[in-house]
């Protein structure tokens, strides 16, 4: 008999069975409950069909334009003259342009998008006025494109990942909230007694997002939070927002789809539990290692570096977890676009989290804080983690919601190449910089002249990896188009790398 994934079937088979060629003969009482289970997961996916389409919709745009961003932002690094005489576009504006709508334009958009869609099938809930949830992404992109223009023009904040006006992110919020309360909405009518791991890091990131958007803004605003306390404030918002938003949908998303493509159960829910619950407790407490040697008490900074070290159990824990789970099964890499883009984010996570606990030491910080270094840090967090976990996961859902599979694996096989690659080149490149910076900036006898010259070496390949990644983000963003217009294969057999009876090389 053959063995049939879970990506292989226009409907997957639920996590923990063993789905093989069907039995000579089936019971009447289990083909019945066989057929309702798919006339639900129908209903539940027609039910997210506008809101998720328009979520991923606006995010592939936001990704295009924030890889235009810092594609131009790259080349001014060693080519100053290049755009030089539109005033918009000078190096501060269009880099914190890149950053912004790279993180509220494609991340978050695509996070939502990803978490109401896993909500809706975990909990085993239809999505009760859909429209309202599309309006929401209306507010959200309204609100962004107000912020992104506002700091071309010269008008945003100077605290990072608050560079947003705060009008704008006013707007965000109202959008956010008609979205994220969705999701407590279907957790609240869920249908069953348990509850997934995935779900348990979506109900944090949908909770948490919130309150950290909406306390550090108007902790910023008020007349008495100036200077350093400003500063924490914001260092605060920036770490948890890395944390407690992306890299728990990130997380979510792991938990859900490689056991669900593999079709084997996660392997250890206790391991599962503890890491959540540590991950959450350890990875709000680390935001002031953002400040460390700066002018604000030692006992703040030493209790972030103290819980930066204790993120080892979480981040232990899941990569325990999701590498016993694949056992036997790395193979299917080989066939499945949905689990090669994201197991290559859950192997980014682990080195991003390793690397995280080692640049919190004040010996390393010392050295590193200021240079490419922290670049690097948020390029494999937010790219080489949570957005090829995004990638991974707009493969599988997407077909579900459009009744077609994927044109090409051609396409998507560039679109990997160039993310996968162009990712970690571009994060190995600046890791290089940023220790070879750091470690001219401790040298007395190197002087600043030298230190710009010795940097600016890294930079044109850094403009030629964001070519590639350019590349990559085209081909995915011309083939979602005809996904939505519906220009693929016919609904049935997915679209796979290689056919399952074939064996890697």
């Amino acid at each position: 008999m053959t063995t049939v994934t879970a990506e292989a079937s226009r409907t997957p088979v639920p996590p923990g069975t063993i789905s093989v060629s069907e039995p000579a003969a089936v019971s009447p009482a289990t083909r019945s409950a066989n057929q309702n289970e798919i006339i639900e997961r129908a209903l539940i996916d027609a039910s997210t069909r506008s809101p998720v389409l328009a979520l991923f919709g606006s995010a592939v745009v936001w990704l295009l334009f924030s890889t235009l961003l810092g594609f131009i932002a790259s080349m001014k690094l060693h080519s100053p003259e290049f755009l030089g005489n539109i005033s918009f576009l000078t190096y501060g504006r269009v880099y914190t342009a890149y950053t912004n709508s790279f993180i509220y334009g494609w991340c978050s958009l695509a996070g939502m998008g990803v978490a109401i869609w896993l909500m809706a099938r975990l909990c085993r809930v239809s999505v009760r006025a859909p429209g309202v949830l599309a309006f929401g992404a209306l507010f959200w992109n309204v609100g962004l494109f107000l912020g992104i223009a506002s700091i071309l023009a010269g008008q945003g904040r100077s605290l990072e990942a608050m560079e947003l006006p705060g009008f704008a992110h006013a707007i965000m919020f109202v959008g956010f909230m008609l979205i994220g309360l969705w999701g407590a909405v279907l957790y609240r009518y869920r249908r069953g007694s348990g509850v997934f791991i995935s779900v348990w890091y979506l109900l944090g990131a949908l909770f948490w997002f919130p309150w950290l958007l909406a306390t550090a803004n108007v902790l910023i605003s008020l007349p008495q939070v100036r200077g350093v306390v400003q500063s924490m404030t914001a260092a605060w918002y920036a770490q948890n927002l890395m944390g407690w938003w992306f890299t728990s949908i990130g997380l979510a998303a792991a938990y859900f789809f490689i056991p669900k493509v593999i079709d084997r159960p996660v392997h250890s829910y206790n391991l599962a539990t503890l890491g959540f619950w540590s991950f959450a407790f350890f990875s709000g407490l680390t935001g002031m290692v953002r400040l460390s040697g700066g002018p604000v008490p030692a006992w703040v900074v030493s209790l972030s570096i103290a819980a930066s070290i204790m993120m080892l159990v979480p981040l232990t824990t899941v990569t325990v977890n999701l590498l016993t789970t694949m056992r036997g099964r790395f193979n299917m890499v080989y066939h499945s676009p949905t689990l090669r883009f994201v197991f290559f984010g859950a192997v980014a996570f682990t080195v991003t989290g390793f690397i995280s606990i080692f640049a919190s030491l004040r010996s390393v910080d010392r050295a590193l804080h200021f240079t490419q270094f922290g670049a690097a840090h948020q390029q494999l967090l937010l790219y080489s983690f949570f957005s090829m976990v995004m990638f991974g996961s707009i493969y599988y859902i997407t077909p579900r919601l459009v009744g077609c599979e994927w044109l090409s694996s051609t396409m998507i096989s560039v679109h990997f190449w160039g993310a996968a690659y162009g990712g970690a080149f571009l994060a190995v490149l600046l890791l290089i910089a940023g220790i070879d910076q750091g470690s001219s900036l401790n040298d007395p006898d190197s002087t600043y002249a030298q230190i710009i010259q010795l940097t600016r070496a890294y930079f044109p390949g850094q403009s030629f990896i964001w070519f590639l990644i350019a590349i990559g983000h085209a081909f995915f963003a011309l083939h979602f188009l005809l996904m939505l217009l519906r220009i693929g294969q016919p609904g049935g057999e997915p679209t796979l790398f290689a056919p399952l009876d074939e064996e890697a090389h």
